[in-house]
């Protein structure tokens, strides 16, 4: 199926792979929250267990340097793209109030960023991830 907005997540590439799926996870609570319509329906299965509902569309996971999320984040900010972020402080905060502390504290040309979130159109997105590759 083809959507018309994409979902999609760029991780840096040099962090490790704990660190990468730590970026993810919180970086998609971060898009689905914002856009609660991205969720579907609830899943069952045929011994009538409920499960938890999941997004309607695939995440796609990019890898990139600093360099990278940079230019994203540059790049969706000039579009007034609605985008998460992940920065390297946020490895050592405790919770939510610490870690918008911590970005708070830094100018966004400052932010030493670690991930990079947003949905988007499709020709939006590819065009704020620009040259990135999708995670290997």
């Amino acid at each position: 199926m083809q959507f018309d907005t994409k979902i999609a997540i760029a991780v840096h590439q040099e962090i490790a792979t704990w660190q990468k799926l730590n970026v993810a996870a919180f970086l998609t609570s971060a898009v689905v929250g914002g856009n609660p319509a991205l969720i579907g329906d609830a899943y069952h299965d045929a011994s009538g267990n409920i499960y938890l509902a999941m997004s309607r569309q695939p995440i796609l996971i990019f890898a990139g340097t600093s360099e990278d999320l940079k230019a994203a984040h540059r790049r969706a900010l000039e579009r007034n793209e609605r985008i998460a972020i992940y920065t390297r402080e946020l490895f050592a905060t405790g919770h939510d109030a610490a870690n918008r502390a911590a970005v708070a504290s830094v100018a966004a040309e400052g932010l030493d960023l670690v991930g990079v979130a947003l949905h988007a159109d499709r020709k939006v997105v590819d065009k704020v991830l620009k040259g990135m590759k999708l995670h290997p």
